[in-house]
Formats: structure tokens, sequence, C-alpha cells
């Protein structure tokens, strides 16, 4: 199936548009101090993603909880002014260098729908800093079971299908095998594996997989995949 023949694009956020690896260490890096500065990223990683599977709930209210568990881990400052700048912080997040100009390509020819599991307050943030591109979007409060439970991904097939969209005309755009690649293409989904961190060594932030699972499309960038889509057009 040619890339114009989707009508839907749907996207993780966090991880594929928004960098939250660069702000999750920026931000543990500023708040933690000299102690903070001298830790490599995966020493920040692992205990981070400890935290957030032990405090999985709304993104916009436990991040606090993470970074003391993190903090206490690493030995870095827990009090609550440094845990409640760690919450801020994480709605400040960067945007991929290519994120706002690639949305915009692609909100040309298709409808997209963010794919979050950021609650509604997060994702209002990180949806202002990619420039409001979507047309449709579900946040893991809505459909209560975040992914990569196959619900999250009925919820929203539910959701489309009420504004006339097949599950074959959708495109699973993402960045995680773990929290979408993997079970999108479990469910029948083509995927398009967008690899942030291609050339980098190991999953970072993100949860491993024992393997990763072939998508149907594969491109570093957002961009690349903006660039596929125009030249399939043309």
């Amino acid at each position: 199936m040619a890339l114009s023949d989707f009508k839907v694009l749907t996207f993780d956020v966090v991880g594929t548009l928004i960098d939250f690896e660069t702000g999750v260490l920026g931000a543990v890096r500023r708040i933690g101090g000299p102690a903070a500065a001298k830790l490599g990223d995966d020493e920040i990683f692992a205990p981070y993603l400890k935290g957030r599977e032990l405090h999985h709930e709304r993104s916009s209210e436990v991040m606090k909880l993470v970074y003391i568990h993190l903090a206490k881990e690493l030995g870095l400052p827990a009090d609550e002014g440094s845990a409640d700048a760690f919450q801020y912080a994480i709605l400040q997040h960067p945007a991929f260098p290519d994120s706002v100009e690639a949305l915009a390509r692609l909100r040309k020819h298709f409808r997209l729908v963010a794919m979050t599991n950021a609650d509604r307050p997060s994702f209002a943030f990180y949806s202002q800093t990619l420039g409001n591109p979507f047309h449709d979007s579900v946040t893991a409060d809505e459909a209560l079971d975040p992914k990569p439970d196959p619900r999250y991904f009925a919820y929203n097939r539910g959701r489309q299908s009420a504004f006339g969209y097949k599950q074959e005309e959708i495109l699973h755009v993402a960045q995680s095998q773990y929290h979408d690649i993997r079970v999108a293409k479990s469910l029948g989904y083509a995927t398009c594996w967008i690899e942030r961190r291609q050339g980098q060594k190991g999953f970072g932030g993100t949860p491993a997989v024992p393997e990763i699972t072939k998508p149907d499309y594969h491109f570093p960038t957002l961009k690349a995949l903006a660039d596929a889509v125009e030249a399939d057009r043309a």
C-alpha cells in the first residue's frame, strides 16, 4: 500500500514528536545540581523508567513522584520544590527540530490524530508546542488503558470509525517499539517507525523490547516521512 493511499495518520506524541529524552535529561541535570551533571544518560533513564512504571497515572500530576523516586535512587535533592520543578519541566519538553514543519506538511494530505499516553492537560502543552496540528486526539485519561494495552487502540479505532474511517485507512506513526509499533502491528495496523534513536545504543527513556518488530515503513525522522509522502504523491 502506497503512503498516499492512507487517509489517517495516528501519532505517538512523546518520543516521536516531542523530544522527552532531552527534556528529562536537561531537567534532572538542572534540578539535581553538580551531582546530576556527572551522571550519564542511562544512569538517569533507568530510575526514571522505574519511577514511571511505579507512577503510571496522569502525567500532569505524578511526574513529581517519578522525580522523587529517581532522586532518591541517585542521591539527588528530593525535596518538594525540586519535585515541583520537575513536574513543571515535563510540560516544557521541546519538539524535535523537524516536528512542526513536517506535521504542517503532512496535514495537507491526511487527517492527523494524536494517540498519547500523556493526559489531556499535558497534551495541551505538547500540542501547542507542535503548533496545534491535530484534527483529533486521544489521551490516556480518556482511553483509560494506556499504550501498549490493545484497548487503547480499540478505543481510537471506534472513535475514528465514527468519523467514517476504516482501520485499513490508518497508518500508525511512532518511535516506541514497546508502546506502539509492536502492539499496532499485532493488531493489524500499518505501522511507520520513526527511529529517533537511530545510531544510538539501547532504548534510552523508552522500555526495551526483546526484539525489534519490523514496521511497514521506517524513517529516521518525521521530515523523511513527509518527504516520502510528497515524493509518492508527485
